[in-house]
């Protein structure tokens, strides 16, 4: 049975990279697989949301204001609660949300705000853990149920994508990668050479850490065109005589 995506209580909600086991590791494999998506994104803005969203390296993209919203003071442009952005409607062309939803209260709040700011045609970057994986096993793991980031929610990122397609997104990249544990603190040879390989080969669905890359389509409403119906053509009727009636002028 599919839990509720809605939280009873609000998880420890890490504000730097560093605060992850391997947060410097994910942070790197991100920017790595994200550099080839920032040259395609134009526009004017681009938010950052969250703590991780913040930290994240993101100067190859041709956006030049670049804003982050935290809730944490001294580690965003604009200190603001997630759920609740302080932006206009259609004033966005790019949403980044790196691990957010795995540590929110209401996940689905959360995406609807990024889609109540961004543009039509906008695009929406989401990372996170997928629960199908090694790192996803540590939830069932009792002295680590309740350590950072196994305390969090995690979603599956077939999840996260039935909701985007129910607003309408579309999908542009389904991409998940470091299959290991990442239980603990370890350098960059966590995976093996012959392990990298055979996991790339036959078990990418299983990366421990997946990127949704999404476009935000809006349908143009076209106004229907009223179709005028001819009046009929009354003919004549004329009356049959009635037997034995006669007709006075």
């Amino acid at each position: 049975m599919m839990k509720p995506a809605l939280a009873f209580k609000q998880p420890d909600f890490p504000s730097e990279w560093q605060a992850l086991p391997n947060g410097e590791l994910i942070k790197k494999e991100l920017e790595h697989k994200l550099e080839a998506w920032w040259p395609k994104f134009f526009g004017y803005y681009m938010i950052k949301i969250g703590g991780l969203s913040a930290q994240l390296n993101v100067v190859d993209s041709p956006i030049k204001n670049q804003l982050s919203i935290t809730p944490q003071m001294n580690e965003g442009n604009i200190i603001a609660e997630i759920d609740d952005l302080p932006l206009l409607e259609h004033s966005v062309d790019v949403c980044l949300l790196s691990h957010v939803l795995e540590f929110s209260v209401d996940p689905h709040h959360v995406i609807r705000e990024a889609n109540r700011v961004l543009i039509p045609n906008g695009h929406l970057v989401v990372t996170g853990f997928n629960p199908l994986s090694l790192a996803g096993l540590n939830k069932f793991i009792p002295f680590r149920r309740k350590q950072t980031p196994w305390q969090g929610h995690f979603f599956s990122p077939m999840r996260v994508k039935d909701w985007l397609h129910l607003m309408g997104y579309e999908i542009l990249a389904d991409q998940r990668f470091l299959h290991s544990t990442l239980s603990t603190d370890r350098k960059e040879g966590i995976l093996t050479k012959p392990w990298h390989k055979f996991a790339k080969n036959y078990l990418s669905s299983f990366g421990s850490i997946y990127i949704i890359v999404a476009k935000k389509r809006v349908l143009p409403l076209t106004p229907i065109k009223p179709k005028w119906r001819l009046s009929p053509n009354f003919s004549d009727v004329r009356g049959v005589p009635v037997k034995g009636a006669s007709a006075k002028v």
